[in-house]
């Protein structure tokens, strides 16, 4: 399992993903699973991948393959939109899992699913959640963000506090702490994470940054935000006796 987590907001994009990978207890190894395609300087792409590992690092390593080939089903370079790339990755990944999935099956699940992400030039940035079937869904304006794989332990902190005004600095905190919350409820995800801030109509991933578990803001963060919310409940009035 894994955790992925994408926010669109109306000043760029938020992606953030985890690194752990493991098929039973003593299988525990570190993959990461953010790809980013940076080809000609009109185009940001990010793919964050969940699920099975082979089926995933075949999907991005086969349109790594196709970048530049000029071929209008593989080809993200060539893409007119972010759609269109979205669409590419649902096609490949149905492709592959056909062409994989009965001599898989016996061993495990062989589907994945992942958040596409990025800028084409013409268009603001935009946000997918590809599901194991190859189809997919859009971020908007009423859903600013989009997980995949162990999703449900970080969710409550983006459901309270993300927003439309909120920025990216800000939403990469909430990221982070969302993280937290995961790792610390689940052992199948865990550091390093890798982060991205991503400016609208900037087309660089330069405030992309990876947070290993010794890392000295992550430890700050952590403990600064247990310690704010043992304050918040001990300032909190208990609930009413009977009586």
């Amino acid at each position: 399992m894994t955790y992925c987590l994408g926010m669109l907001l109306p000043t760029g994009l938020v992606l953030a993903s985890d690194s752990r990978s493991n098929a039973g207890v003593d299988q525990v190894a570190l993959a990461r699973k953010m790809a980013l395609i940076t080809g000609p300087p009109d185009r940001v792409i990010a793919m964050l991948s969940a699920g099975n590992l082979a089926t995933t690092q075949s999907v991005i390593t086969q349109l790594r393959q196709a970048l530049g080939s000029g071929d209008a089903k593989e080809d993200m370079l060539a893409a007119r939109t972010l759609f269109d790339v979205a669409a590419m990755v649902g096609a490949k990944l149905r492709e592959v899992v056909d062409n994989d999935s009965r001599y898989v099956q016996p061993y495990g699940d062989p589907t994945g699913s992942f958040l596409v992400g990025g800028q084409v030039a013409g268009e603001p940035p935009r946000l997918f959640q590809i599901y194991s079937a190859g189809n997919f869904v859009e971020a908007s304006s009423r859903s600013r963000f989009l997980q995949i794989g162990e999703t449900k332990y970080g969710k409550p902190i983006l459901d309270r506090v993300l927003s439309h005004e909120t920025s990216l600095d800000e939403a990469a905190k909430l990221a982070m702490l969302s993280f937290d919350a995961t790792i610390r409820s689940n052992l199948s995800v865990g550091p390093p994470i890798d982060l991205l801030r991503y400016p609208a109509d900037s087309f660089s991933i330069d405030n992309l940054i990876t947070v290993d578990d010794d890392n000295a803001y992550w430890a700050d963060l952590k403990r600064g935000y247990a310690a704010g919310l043992s304050g918040l409940v001990d300032s909190l009035p208990p609930p009413p006796r009977v009586g």
